[in-house]
């Protein structure tokens, strides 16, 4: 008899196609998908959108020799940067002259440049001044191990003395006679270094040159690190977490809401209903408004939870909180009544949106920040509406941008939300008709 228990389930597993999806093929699919955000996989590694800013104002020194020198240094990073595989460049000072720090800082506020890199030629001194945006907690390490490499590298090629104790190379002709004095190992120290810091990708750059130029007498880049976003934040990542979460769940409320509507056909109540004088038009309307005031209602929960427990203002970003709300409730909304249509039963309902909005999610960054994905993830990612609705919720309460900057967002959120409830009254006409 237990053998006939399990010949039965065998046979109910071979029949059902949403059952064969949930247990096969979603856990491969979900598995590649943080495989290849965590590995990197698809466009390789990520690349940081920076600001690249010569700021020349500072070199005030009377050495000309030493000045001409750091600003041949500041070239040759310049350009080591403009060429680094880890960046890509949204805006440069040399294209763009009125581009100065006010406006890098400006860039990074709203989201148009993750760090601004201004570089300073202070007579003897080129120093590094990086405008960061803390809520991408990997982009700073990397940019300032790239600009370090960079500046080393300068500094190897140009062999500027960085120290008091330090001297020009002696001549070749002054070594072959000689032997090797000590200033020549020594800079043989430091290009050995400059090209050990070109090889790091770690997070750890930054110590380790600290380190080893201590070991050679030689004095490391200084680089700055100032966070333009989130210095003055009690809890920085509060708002990222609670837009993901909500978003996420505003969809599951949304699909299984729409899945009335499936259990309404099963019953036969859809029938009576349209035998009156509703017409599908009024049903779906009905039903959009009302998965739209609910979803409002549920992410209000949320946020007014986040602000009573972690701090989070809610009240001083209520406008821009109310436009996106509303607009991705009515996404969500116009979501969940198109897989309903789509679907012919509840079951198959739970199954597909099971797989899409787990999918979605995890594209769109409500389960992993977009700022770890690559570039191809990233792109990807704006196919979901998830992403959308995060990069408002984030110009809202981490960059607390006006509400006119929140156009981009409203507009395709708007046109998923129409677009999504005309193609649910197209599928639907299948059911006037049977």
């Amino acid at each position: 008899m237990v053998w006939k228990v399990i010949e039965i389930h065998l046979r109910r597993l071979r029949h059902n196609r949403v059952e064969w999806l949930l247990t096969f093929v979603v856990p491969i699919a979900f598995f590649s998908i943080f495989a290849l955000i965590f590995s990197r996989g698809v466009g390789g590694t990520p690349r940081v959108k920076v600001a690249l800013i010569r700021d020349a104002a500072t070199a005030n020194s009377a050495d000309e020799g030493a000045t001409s020198t750091t600003s041949l240094q500041c070239d040759e990073v310049i350009q080591t940067l403009r060429e680094s595989d880890g960046l890509r460049l949204v805006r440069d000072s040399e294209e763009d002259p009125r581009l100065d720090r006010a406006a890098g800082e400006d860039l990074v506020r709203r989201g148009s440049a993750t760090i601004a890199i201004v570089l300073r030629e202070d007579g003897e001194q080129l120093t590094a001044e990086l405008l960061n945006d803390a809520s991408d907690q990997v982009a700073s390490q990397v940019v300032s191990a790239l600009v370090m490499r960079a500046m080393m590298m300068a500094r190897a090629s140009t062999a500027i003395p960085s120290g008091p104790n330090e001297r020009p190379v002696p001549a070749q002709a002054e070594i072959d006679s000689e032997g090797p004095p000590a200033d020549s190992v020594q800079q043989a120290n430091f290009q050995e270094f400059a090209r050990n810091v070109a090889q790091e990708n770690s997070a750890t750059t930054s110590d380790a040159s600290s380190d080893i130029a201590t070991e050679t007498g030689l004095s490391p880049p200084s680089v700055n690190v100032v966070n333009v976003i989130g210095e003055n934040k009690s809890n920085p990542v509060i708002s990222v977490y609670a837009a993901g979460i909500a978003v996420m769940f505003l969809l599951f409320g949304a699909t299984s809401g729409g899945g009335v509507l499936l259990e309404e056909r099963e019953n036969q109540t859809l029938e009576r209903l349209l035998s009156t004088q509703m017409t599908m038009d009024h049903l779906l309307l009905g039903k959009w408004f009302y998965l739209t005031l609910l979803g409002c209602i549920q992410v209000t929960v949320m946020f007014v939870w986040a602000q009573l427990v972690f701090g989070l203002d809610l009240l001083g970003n209520l406008d821009g909180f109310v436009m996106m709300t509303v607009v991705t409730s009515a996404a969500a909304a116009s979501f969940g009544l198109f897989l309903a249509t789509l679907c012919k039963t509840r079951g198959q309902l739970n199954g597909l949106s099971v797989v899409a909005v787990l999918t979605m999610s995890a594209l769109g960054g409500s389960m992993v920040p977009r700022y770890v994905m690559s570039e191809g993830l990233r792109e990807a990612g704006l196919w979901t509406f998830n992403a959308w609705a995060l990069d408002g919720y984030d110009k809202v309460f981490w960059r607390e941008l006006p509400p006119s900057a929140l156009q981009p967002q409203l507009t395709v959120l708007l046109g998923t939300a129409f677009g999504l409830l005309i193609l649910a009254r197209l599928l639907a006409i299948r059911w006037e008709t049977s």
